[in-house]
């Protein structure tokens, strides 16, 4: 019996901690858009126009609405395990003194996360949503630019979300731990 390809030859996978000795060696630099995922260095597509016209849109409403409720994060990493350190368009986190100059926020952290997608939908929907479900993030939202719905995603489990909806209004979309926080986001497909 011969040896398979995949018997000679196996993955690396790269640890958090070694990725970001790739930046403090300049291996990566912050020019390189990249992200960690299961181990894996992902090159991410440039961000076109409607993709950053809707980050910044959410990112606006979700600070004039809720202030300081929360800390929000716009396109930073999050830390998930010794191999995943994503960079989710939106995140809004617990309140925290240091703003998460400490330590990268960790799913715990988490009050919600938003994936807005334009060319990469079916990996953000296929790939990185199992990947936060399967680490406990509670609520992610999907902002689907070309089919303009916004699909929430909630009640995480080891194989993905359990209860996943097309938000029916967008005129008040409720993030599950801030009940009473309803987002105005007719705007938000221009």
């Amino acid at each position: 019996m011969s040896a398979t390809a995949e018997d000679l030859y196996h993955r690396y996978r790269f640890s958090v901690d070694e990725y970001l000795r790739m930046g403090e060696t300049d291996i990566l630099t912050e020019d390189d858009r990249v992200e960690l995922i299961d181990g894996e260095i992902i090159d991410m597509p440039p961000i076109g126009l409607p993709h950053s016209g809707a980050v910044n849109r959410v990112a606006n409403l979700f600070v004039r609405r809720l202030g300081e409720r929360v800390v929000l994060s716009v396109q930073n990493p999050i830390r998930i395990g010794d191999f995943s350190l994503p960079q989710p368009d939106i995140v809004l986190l617990c309140p925290r003194e240091d703003f998460y100059a400490d330590a990268y926020p960790t799913p715990a952290d988490i009050l919600l996360l938003v994936e807005v997608a334009e060319s990469s939908v079916r990996y953000d929907r296929d790939k990185k949503l199992p990947l936060y479900a399967a680490a406990g993030i509670a609520e992610s939202w999907l902002v689907d630019i070309p089919a303009r719905k916004l699909t929430l995603y909630r009640e995480p489990a080891a194989d993905g979300y359990r209860a996943v909806a097309e938000a029916a209004d967008l005129g008040g979309v409720t993030p599950a731990a801030l009940p009473g926080c309803a987002i105005d986001l007719r705007g938000l497909f221009g």
